[in-house]
This record gives structure tokens, C-alpha cells and sequence, in this order.
């Protein structure tokens, strides 16, 4: 997404020689349900492709936090306020359908060239960064030099890894302790079971709590599929390499973790068709010291995985790209100068870095209250989201509280990168 999302945005901008290399060999239909806020709406209004994402996309009404052994309802959001304050409503998707509209977004522009099946490698720093790219088809290898090198290349990043390691600084990927299945259940496997029925026809978000676990789900793709992502103790990647971010999973060792949830969410768990059960180990890594090098920079997971418990993963790399559109701007960077390409990208440094990282501690710290286990701690919780119910006060779970969203939906990147830039010099020229 940061790829797509930064290539967009230059080429907006004005930029005519843009080329994205990707390692997969085409972009399908993959992936599962995403979150759709309005800080991400917003910029992808701007690209010109919201619309088409909005119109298979469903709109959250609410928010129901539940404990997941009774299914008793702790906390209740209403989010009807989202699209009258932020100017766009909070909505969940198929990230195929966020995908896809960023690439059509970027097709349709003469500037931008796609490579696919192309693994990036042997990267190197300079007035011109150059990297090795080598064609999934089995054709020979082949050299690359440019003048501005993103690295959008995920926690993996290969970029990364080059970058520190010339500055002699560390950020290698480390395991979370924690797991995700994402799991996919059509209308057509729900339509036989009246509550869950229910569930696919509603307009909510719900999210099932108990210790160290958690399943979030929402209907997705006009409501045909009911999208179900979880997140669990890390146990079946022991030992797994680092390379290793994906495992097929055990249906039984699927529902023996949530065996001590209630019998709803073992009748869902119960249609995901045996042998097709995947977990996803999730890594992140320690702040990095820079995300700059040169004229190189790094976007999205390659510089700030997250959990997923802030649903904020693929908007902070799209605010990522649009930032670089604007400090970018062919105006701003007219004499190509290494020297003013790197104080372009160190301006986008500057404000996105501590936006990025915030959000990623903000999202670990609500995981850490979701995932209480009996005690004082939990107690407590409990009461905050029974406050709630009288119409006050600060929701534990932290992607639905009011001060919260106003930070991440409330802020304009592309409106502040332009400010940044004008405080420090980098101004357009006409």
C-alpha cells in the first residue's frame, strides 16, 4: 500500500519516471478485510480513488466490545459522529478492493511504470542508489541506478536491512510473541445459523476479549463475506525461521485456543474448511534511529510495522506516500540536487516519525488492555467500559475512544507537510 500510495502521490505531484518493482507476480485478489478511517479516506479522496473503494465497502455504525467466554457486551460505541467530524465515516473493506484502487489510480497515470515479479536486492547508497532486480520468470538479473530509491518493501525489507547496516545501526525484525488467523466466511457458509446471519447483515464491529487473545470481525464486501482477524499467543512458529511469516494451521489447535470462548464463536471458527486454516506470526521491530540514507528512504512496514490492534498498518503507509508526494514536489526539488532530495526526505522523516512510532505504541498499549487476564487490572477495565454504557468516559479499547481518534483522524498530513516545508525553506517554485 505504501508503494502504491507513494508512486500516486509523485505522480501527482508532476513527477513523469516512476517505476515500481514487486515481488509478487501479479496483484490479485488477496488478502482479507481492512480498516478504512478517515485519515485514510481523506488522502485517497485527493488521489481521485475513494469513491470506487467506498462503494464495496461497508460503513461501521458502531462498535460492540465483547467478552469472548459469554459474549456479554462490556462496551458499546456509537460512531455515527466519524463522518460528521473527520468528514469521512469509518468504514471496512477488502484489501483487495484497496489494492486495486490504488493500482488503477496508478495506472492511469502516464508517469508510472509497474515491474512485477521482480525481487529487489543488493541495494546500494549514494548520490544514485542502485539495487539488483531479479525477475520471478527465471530471466537474467539486471542492474538498477535511480535517483530517488523508496524502500516500501514491508517488515522484510530488504532496504532496510542494506541501510542499517551501512550506518552501522541495528533494527532487525523480532516476533511480537503474538499470532493472527485471518479467516474469510461467505453469506452462503453463514446463511443456515440465524445469529450468525445476524452478524453478517449488521453494520458493527465487533470485537470478542479474553486473556492474551482477541477476534475482531465485520462484514466486508457489501456484505457478502464476514472478515474475522484474531490475534493470539505466538506457539506454533517455535523455532520457525526468521524469514518464516505465514504457517498452515491446525483447525483443531484453531479452536482448542478458543476453546474457552463461547459456542457462537466456535460454530463460526467451525466453518473455515479443514486444511485451509493459515496464522500469520506477526514481527515487528524497535524504532529505527532514521528512516533516511541519501536520496533512499524507507516507507510503511519497512520502517513501522504495528500491530494490528489500531487498524492503522496501511493508513500510516498512505499517509507515508502522500507526504513524499508533497515534500517531493518537482517544484520543491527543480535543481535534482542529492543535498536537496535528502532535506526533502528529511523533512518527511520529521513529520512522519513520531506520528508513525506513537501509533504504533498507541496500538501495543490497547492489545495489552484487550488481552487482561483475571485481576485488579481487569476489574478496572471492566468498569471503564461499563461507564461507557451511561454515555461517558474513556474506552479501553483505544481504536474506539473519542481523544484518540481525534489524533489519528484529525490530522491533514498532506496540510502539514506543506506548512513543514514552507517553516524550512523547501519551497515550491513556479
Amino acid at each position: 500500500m505504501g508503494g502504491l500510495a507513494s508512486a500516486l502521490a509523485l505522480a501527482k505531484a508532476g513527477h513523469q519516471n516512476i517505476t515500481i518493482y514487486e515481488n509478487a507476480p501479479n496483484l490479485g485478489f488477496v488478502g482479507a478485510g481492512i480498516q478504512l478511517a478517515p485519515n485514510m479516506a481523506r488522502i485517497l479522496d485527493r488521489f481521485g480513488c475513494w469513491q470506487k473503494i467506498a462503494s464495496e465497502a461497508v460503513q461501521c455504525a458502531n462498535t460492540s466490545i465483547r467478552e469472548g467466554a459469554s459474549d456479554k457486551e462490556l462496551g458499546y460505541v456509537d460512531l455515527g459522529y466519524v463522518k460528521e467530524k473527520y468528514g469521512y465515516p469509518h468504514m471496512v473493506g477488502h484489501r483487495a478492493s484497496l489494492a486495486g484502487g490504488l493500482c488503477e489510480g496508478c495506472e492511469k497515470e502516464a508517469g508510472i511504470t509497474f515491474k512485477l515479479g521482480s525481487l529487489v536486492t543488493d541495494v546500494k547508497f549514494g548520490p544514485k542508489p542502485s539495487f539488483r532486480v531479479t525477475p520471478s520468470n527465471g530471466g537474467d538479473s539486471f542492474h538498477v541506478e535511480c535517483d530517488i530509491l523508496l524502500g516500501a518493501d514491508g517488515v522484510k525489507s530488504n532496504t532496510r536491512v542494506a541501510m542499517l547496516k551501512e550506518l552501522g545501526l541495528t533494527g532487525q525484525a523480532r516476533d511480537s510473541g503474538q499470532a493472527a488467523y485471518r479467516i474469510m466466511l461467505t453469506r452462503d457458509q453463514m446463511q443456515h445459523d440465524p445469529e450468525l446471519l445476524k452478524l453478517i447483515e449488521s453494520d458493527t464491529v465487533t470485537r470478542w476479549i479474553g486473556e492474551k487473545k482477541h477476534i475482531i470481525a465485520y462484514p466486508i464486501h457489501k456484505k457478502t463475506i464476514y472478515n474475522l482477524s484474531t490475534a493470539q499467543p505466538d506457539v506454533n512458529f517455535a523455532g520457525a525461521p526468521d524469514a518464516q511469516y505465514t504457517t498452515k494451521g491446525s483447525k483443531k489447535a484453531m479452536l482448542e485456543v478458543y476453546g474457552d470462548f463461547c459456542p457462537m464463536i466456535h460454530r463460526m471458527l467451525d466453518l473455515v474448511p479443514e486444511g485451509e486454516v493459515v496464522e500469520w506470526k506477526l514481527r515487528v521491530h524497535d524504532p529505527l534511529e532514521t528512516w533516511v540514507h541519501g536520496t533512499t528512504a524507507l516507507v510503511g512496514d519497512a520502517c513501522h510495522p504495528t500491530l494490528p490492534h489500531m487498524a492503522q498498518g496501511a493508513a500510516q503507509a498512505i499517509e507515508d506516500g502522500a507526504v513524499l508526494g508533497v515534500v517531493l514536489s518537482p517544484s520543491r526539488i527543480s535543481d535534482g540536487k542529492p543535498e536537496t532530495i535528502e532535506k526533502a526526505l528529511k523533512l518527511y522523516e520529521k513529520l512522519r516519525k513520531p506520528r508513525a512510532e506513537a501509533l504504533v505504541e498507541l496500538a501495543a498499549e490497547s492489545g495489552r488492555a484487550m488481552h487482561l487476564g483475571a485481576g485488579k487490572a481487569k476489574e478496572e477495565r471492566d468498569k471503564i467500559f461499563a461507564a461507557l454504557k451511561a454515555g461517558s468516559g474513556k474506552v479501553p479499547d483505544k481504536w474506539a475512544d473519542a481523544d484518540v481518534q481525534a489524533q489519528v483522524y484529525g490530522v491533514d498530513v498532506v496540510a502539514d507537510a506543506e506548512k513543514l516545508c514552507e517553516e524550512e525553506g523547501l519551497v515550491a517554485k513556479l
